[in-house]
């Protein structure tokens, strides 16, 4: 059920309760979570919180409280399947499901005793309508025995044959209302996409209630930026969004002229600007930067020599010197930082670069520490899916929410470098996989998979990663390719998961279009194939288009994709 007054349906509710909230392992539901305990710490709200990266760990993390517990938070996870089927509550168990992944259940939809959906209601959300989908039963048994011993054969034989037409009606009646249903509800859940943020969802919340800071309108800020830089969301809704938070911006942090001597030395600021699309440039080398961001790598064709040359071709047309390109961006000269933005447009435009600027906020903490909303994404992302193991499984969870609070600078610098680690691995994979060919064409799809031995391997076995690659890879070999069709279909990407399992996880991603509108079809498709073939896989990530499966099961499951998809 959706609920259409966050703070009396659900806040008010659950304030006097002990909570336990279930947060899905990305970089929004941390920033909605972080957002939410602020909340919980100014009422005294008696929680606990548990990481769950798949619907394995949040069936047992529900299995090991639903004794202690009768309210659940579920934060991006839960809305896309029918969550009573899978957890098989008490019914004095309630469920309040903060999710941005779309289409919702219809079931989690029309229930509404125990499923609360915190969803915003002005997302294109096309829900089918109760009556076709849902049917009473009807006691179709009719009584057909006669009413009265005295009437004559003749009538009695009348009667039967009616009733033996008006059955043979209603059995009609009823397969043709099942096979609209099958459509409709094929037609609802074909597509997979992505909703607002959760995060903004639990900001709007907080301001509803007047408790809105501005440590949560940044969470709200990064929450948002999660979504651009995963390639989750369109631009246009993207935009939209940045429009909503400006004005929330504006509110938290206009200051007079003359009250600016005033500030603290350690105050917070967040300011909109636009920026340049160059991952974490500002705590890098520019060089380096252009080098490893997609959009640049791509539109460069840097895997190549005569890439290389246009990059270089590119630094000399804005007349930057090498030396101060090479350098960290902090240690530049104050006089080439001063135009860059300006100077790096201009010549962007030159290299067919037009869309080099883009919508975002900055975050300063006093004079020292300046961050853009990607650079946090980047470097909580990186933390969350650290390789090197250290203690437990919910070390990294724990690290990367905490590199969300500005008290946790350090933790955030380590961010950083994992993320410069990350994207470099990423542009060397790119580069190999196009420089050997690897991306083949399937037909319908294209597909690429990585050897047991590459390097850089065993990060890709995590599923942000694993996406920002897939999504890179296919940006570089639309850019690479001279084949027209090739440029308009989507790809699929398949790394080694646990050698001695003998797994892989494969992700597929919609095709690289301007007009694409994020929607993926692989998550149902991926079903089918695995239904029609038994090939052993597992569906165990929110997002349906990431599986896992057996290598053996490799071939026949793609051959199957490949005639469902023909």
């Amino acid at each position: 059920m959706f609920i259409s007054d966050c703070r009396r349906e659900f806040y008010d509710v659950i304030v006097s309760q002990r909570v336990l909230l279930l947060v899905a392992s990305d970089v929004d539901a941390l920033c909605a979570c972080k957002i939410l305990q602020a909340l919980f710490q100014c009422d005294h709200v008696q929680y606990t919180l548990v990481p769950v990266s798949g619907w394995q760990e949040l069936e047992t993390a529900f299995l090991e409280h639903k004794d202690q517990f009768k309210y659940f938070v579920l934060i991006n996870c839960g809305a896309n399947v029918d969550l009573l089927e899978i957890l098989q509550p008490e019914e004095d168990t309630f469920f309040f499901v903060c999710d941005s992944h779309r289409p919702i259940n219809v079931v989690n939809v029309y229930n509404d005793t125990q499923i609360k959906l915190l969803v915003k209601q002005d997302d294109d959300l096309d829900v089918p309508a109760y009556d076709d989908i849902f049917r009473d039963e009807e006691d179709e048994e009719e009584d057909s025995e006669c009413d009265s011993d005295g009437s004559e054969p003749s009538e009695k034989r009348r009667r039967f044959e009616e009733d033996v037409i008006e059955r043979t009606m209603k059995r009609r009646q009823r397969r043709e209302w099942e096979a609209r249903r099958r459509e409709i509800i094929f037609d609802y859940e074909q597509y997979e996409y992505h909703g607002t943020s959760s995060a903004m969802v639990i900001f709007d919340l907080a301001w509803i209630m007047s408790k809105d800071l501005n440590d949560m309108l940044w969470w709200a800020i990064v929450g948002l930026t999660d979504q651009w830089v995963q390639d989750k969301i369109t631009q246009m809704k993207y935009v939209t969004d940045i429009g909503i938070l400006q004005r929330h911006v504006s509110r938290h942090n206009h200051r007079n002229e003359d009250e600016e001597n005033s500030l603290s030395i350690d105050c917070m600021r967040i300011a909109f600007e636009y920026d340049l699309r160059l991952a974490l440039y500002q705590h890098w080398s520019l060089y380096e930067s252009l080098c490893n961001t997609s959009y640049t790598s791509a539109s460069l064709k840097l895997w190549s020599v005569q890439g290389q040359k246009r990059l270089q071709e590119f630094l000399a047309d804005m007349g930057l010197p090498l030396k101060q390109v090479k350098q960290k961006f902090n240690s530049m000269d104050m006089s080439l930082k001063e135009n860059l933005r300006e100077m790096i447009e201009e010549s962007a435009n030159k290299f067919g670069m037009k869309d080099l600027r883009v919508q975002t906020f900055s975050i300063h903490f006093g004079f020292k520490n300046k961050f853009s909303a990607s650079d946090i994404v980047y470097a909580t992302a990186s933390l969350m899916e650290n390789i090197e193991k250290e203690g437990p499984e919910t070390t990294n969870f724990i690290k990367a929410l905490d590199s969300l609070s500005r008290g946790n600078l350090d933790k955030l610098h380590q961010g950083l470098d994992l993320a410069k680690k990350q994207l470099r691995a990423i542009q060397q994979t790119v580069a190999s996989c196009i420089c050997t060919n690897l991306v083949i064409s399937q037909g319908p799809f294209l597909y690429c998979s990585l050897m047991e031995g590459t390097p850089d391997v065993k990060l890709f076995s995590k599923p942000v990663s694993l996406c920002l690659l897939s999504k890179y890879l296919l940006k570089s070999f639309v850019c690479s390719t001279k084949n027209k069709r090739c440029k308009l279909l989507p790809l699929i990407m398949a790394a080694p998961m646990d050698v001695e399992q003998g797994t892989v996880i494969m992700v597929g991603i919609p095709p690289e279009t301007e007009s694409s509108d994020k929607k993926n079809f692989f998550g149902r498709a991926f079903e089918k194939a695995a239904d029609s073939t038994n090939s052993r896989t597992l569906h165990n990530h929110f997002d349906m288009s990431i599986i896992e499966l057996k290598t053996e099961d490799r071939s026949k499951f793609l051959d199957a994709l490949i005639s469902l998809l023909s």
